[in-house]
């Protein structure tokens, strides 16, 4: 049988009573509406609080993505001008090795760089970028070799540059070149090879090249000596100075005094012997005058 509940509402200061009976299962029926109705209410506000979640979630990695999308037009412009750079360092290179007679490099073997990505889409965009990046990276390697070979080389000609003598030796006049000459002591025909620059004495003698002194002292017939090696296979000889300022083993700069001029040895005035030699063999001064 089923139960019965009786509700009983008597109001204050009234003598009427009213009266409602409630089936239990009605009772149990309204409870679930109730709860199902909380539940309704609790899953909504869930879902609200959820979706707003959701949507600022949503504007954040939006923002984020508009602002690595920002980013990542910013270095692909920035890599298109190191491109450009690099291009024109190529093209500058390829002038410098023209103009000293040099080889391309061995390692010249990359394709250009740059262009459009291949899709739209992100992932096709960063793996153009670092196909970019890594080309870049292999012709700044490129760059680097080549631009130390140059430098290499450059080095070599300046230091050959320094070696090689140029200029006189001391201020004066010719009075004997070069060559087979009559000598002036015997009147025999012998090779002289240098050049005799007559001056005055005390008058200061000069290196003709950077290099170290190799030989200091007295010769019979070049009476006070000074030979100097430049390297390179360059030496240069000053012969009848009155005094000798340099040492054995010493460093010289081009135009250093190294000596005064004078007439010690065989010799018939003042004047300075001068020779040049490459290989230790004996040259024509003339060329390096």
């Amino acid at each position: 049988m089923s139960k019965r509940f009786t509700i009983l509402i008597i109001p204050e200061g009234s003598h009427r009573v009213r009266r409602f009976a409630l089936q239990l299962s009605a009772i149990k029926w309204s409870a679930a509406g109730v709860a199902c109705c909380v539940l309704l209410v609790i899953g909504l506000a869930v879902y609200a609080v959820k979706s707003g979640f959701d949507r600022r979630e949503f504007e954040r990695l939006r923002e984020q993505s508009r602002v690595h999308q920002q980013e990542m037009d910013q270095l692909v412009a920035k890599l298109e001008d190191l491109r450009k750079e690099l291009l024109v360092m190529a093209q500058n290179d390829a002038k410098l090795r023209i103009m000293n007679k040099l080889t391309k490099p061995k390692t010249e073997n990359l394709d250009g760089v740059g262009g459009p990505a291949v899709g739209d889409g992100p992932v096709d965009k960063l793996s153009s970028l670092q196909d970019q990046i890594d080309n870049l990276r292999r012709e700044v390697d490129l760059r680097r070799v080549s631009q130390e070979e140059i430098q290499g080389f450059l080095n070599d000609q300046r230091s050959l540059l320094g070696s090689r003598p140029a200029g006189w030796p001391v201020r004066g006049w010719v009075t004997s070149d070069f060559g087979v000459r009559r000598d002036p002591f015997d009147g025999q025909r012998r090779m002289h090879e240098g050049l005799d620059i007559a001056t005055r004495t005390g008058t200061p003698v000069m290196t003709t090249a950077a290099g170290i002194v190799r030989e200091v002292g007295t010769e019979p017939g070049y009476g006070k000596l000074v030979v100097i090696d430049h390297g390179h296979g360059f030496s240069t000889a000053y012969g009848h100075n009155s005094r000798i300022l340099v040492k054995i083993g010493q460093r010289v700069k081009r135009g250093e005094v190294i000596a005064t001029a004078g007439n010690t040895g065989r010799s018939s005035g003042p004047h300075v012997h001068y020779e040049v030699r490459v290989n230790g063999v004996p040259v024509n001064p003339d060329k390096y005058l």
